[in-house]
């Protein structure tokens, strides 16, 4: 019996390019899939699928047919039928005391299972890893924290300043990606945050101090002030920075990707 394993990007293209090798047609072989393959995700992550092909010997039926049934004699379908003690068993027992249900053989309804991300937290694992292997980063490892809805993915590599990148766009990027991944797989619906070397809490503090001087600015020159195109979470912090301020008003303007914050006296 010959075997040919082979690969595609489909199973069926799989299938093809055996059956071209082995000169034989579809209903010539069996087939058994080891892989069925994965597209992957923005072209990371992709996988050919894999099936195994065997020639089936000459004379080999395809399936087996069913044994033939003989007709019962009349005394042996009597003898099949259930004896009235064999009925009177099966039925479910009366109550013994006022108020007792009977028992019905059922089993006690089970607790619904909570939905779980685990998976889609590898799958995000997965991609990350992928891209940075794109990016020829080999050493990145990955480990993650969950609260609540969030999980925060943080990044470690000798070359991590590649995957931040100018001022973060790189990261950010990445986590708007890593948030389509995530999301794809989830049984519920998740935050994707991440972080490289703690540079979400420094770039919080560049941004607060920021903040303030723009708001001194504003005041100082009586005109408005407007900062450069940045995330929406990046917008917040500023945001909230100045809301103890009541001097100067702040407020965004454009569509994203290209929102920014604008800062004037208050008037």
């Amino acid at each position: 019996m010959k075997h040919l394993t082979q690969t595609g990007k489909t199973v069926e293209q799989a299938i093809e390019n055996a059956l071209e090798i082995l000169k034989k047609s579809r209903d010539e072989v069996t087939v058994r899939v080891i892989e069925e393959g994965k597209k992957g995700f923005f072209g990371f992550g992709a996988k050919d699928a894999e099936v195994e092909v065997t020639v089936m010997e000459t004379g080999q039926p395809e399936t087996e047919k069913a044994p033939q049934q003989t007709e019962k004699k009349p005394d042996q379908a009597d003898s099949a039928k259930p004896s009235e003690e064999e009925i009177a068993a099966e039925m479910p027992s009366a109550p013994t005391e006022e108020g007792e249900e009977p028992d019905f053989g059922g089993s006690a309804e089970e607790p619904a299972v909570k939905p779980s991300n685990d998976k889609a937290i590898e799958e995000t694992k997965t991609y990350l890893q992928d891209v940075a292997k794109g990016m020829k980063i080999d050493d990145l490892t990955v480990a993650h924290e969950k609260q609540g809805k969030t999980v925060r993915f943080k990044l470690e590599s000798e070359k991590v300043a590649m995957l931040i990148g100018k001022r973060g766009q790189t990261l950010n990027s990445l986590q708007q990606l890593a948030q389509l991944v995530a999301n794809r797989h989830a049984e519920q619906f998740m935050i994707v945050e991440l972080d490289a070397e703690n540079y979400r809490e420094r770039r919080q503090e560049t941004l607060e101090q920021l903040a303030d001087r723009m708001a001194d600015k504003a005041i100082r020159t009586g005109n408005r002030v407007q900062f450069e195109p940045m995330p929406s979470y990046e917008r917040k912090v500023i945001h909230q920075a100045l809301s103890r301020r009541l001097d100067i008003d702040t407020y965004s303007e454009g569509k994203d990707p290209n929102r920014y914050l604008v800062i004037e006296p208050h008037k």
